[in-house]
């Protein structure tokens, strides 16, 4: 007799406590698919484990990849003064990400002293434009998988070439080495420069002609740059490209934290550099 009872007064508590407003703050409990609930999305599924949501899933809903970038790194990054539009082997594979993501890519100016600090506060998605690995950068970023090795190395006038090529041929007094601020030129000549004299140069879409002007004698920088200068100024020189003073990788930066949309670039930079997507864009450039 006391049985009968209890079932339908359990019965009843369960009900009163099925209709009971959740508390303040706590995280419903989904219903499983088979009893009819829409699927999860990936945005409240990330909310909902506590994390950001990644842009492998914001680029594609926004339809806007934003690629922080310098404009003055030919061959990867080139804003013409003549037409306002970005140019060049990192431009082309920007385009290349955002339409294999279903976006279209919008460049957010930048500096190289601001690359990382502009990407860390979420004002880009992405940072291209021929930023090399350093492991300085890489606390506050990540990086995808490398498209090229590359290292610093001189450029000099043609008739110096012989003079100028070793640090110590370099480093000496009546020297005039010549960089530009904020990135890796400038740590590299900071480190090595001691008795010559080093001048920062705050245009590098200029800096080379002040070396063809006799204003400065040797620029430091990577051997891809010094490549792509010596071939639109015949009177400059790159200096052993094939061996630099360094060794460096290219690779892209990415929001720390976002393992997701960092899986997706690797793959692509992956594929992108060895079906030829990325050979094709580097030799419009540097041939």
């Amino acid at each position: 007799m006391k049985r009968a009872v209890a079932l339908p007064a359990l019965a009843c508590l369960l009900a009163v406590t099925a209709a009971a407003p959740a508390p303040a703050g706590a995280v419903p409990v989904s219903v499983s698919a088979s009893a009819g609930a829409a699927p999860v999305s990936a945005a409240t599924s990330a909310r909902l484990a506590g994390r950001k949501a990644s842009a492998l899933d914001t680029v594609p809903r926004r339809g806007v990849l934003r690629v922080c970038t310098t404009g003055d790194y030919r061959p990867f990054s080139y804003l013409d003064p003549t037409t306002g539009r970005y140019r060049g082997v990192d431009i082309d594979m920007a385009g290349n990400l955002a339409k294999s993501l279903g976006a279209r890519p919008r460049y957010v100016a930048t500096t190289w002293a601001g690359i990382v600090g502009d990407l860390a506060a979420g004002r880009c998605d992405i940072a291209m434009g021929g930023v090399s690995v350093t492991l300085p950068r890489a606390r506050s970023v990540y990086f995808s998988e490398p498209t090229r090795t590359d290292g610093k190395t001189p450029i000099v006038r043609c008739a110096d070439q012989n003079r100028y090529r070793t640090l110590r041929q370099i480093d000496r007094p009546g020297t005039t080495v010549i960089v530009n601020p904020g990135g890796t030129n400038e740590q590299f000549a900071r480190s090595h420069i001691k008795r010559a004299t080093l001048r920062v140069h705050p245009d590098n879409t200029t800096v080379f002609g002040e070396i063809i002007a006799g204003r400065a004698d040797v620029m430091m920088t990577d051997a891809s740059e010094t490549r792509y200068q010596a071939k639109i100024h015949p009177e400059l020189c790159a200096v052993h490209p094939d061996r630099p003073f360094t060794f460096s990788e290219k690779a892209y930066a990415l929001p720390r934290g976002d393992v997701d949309f960092k899986a997706y670039v690797d793959q692509w930079v992956h594929l992108a550099t060895h079906d030829g997507t990325y050979e094709r864009y580097e030799d419009s450039w540097m041939k």
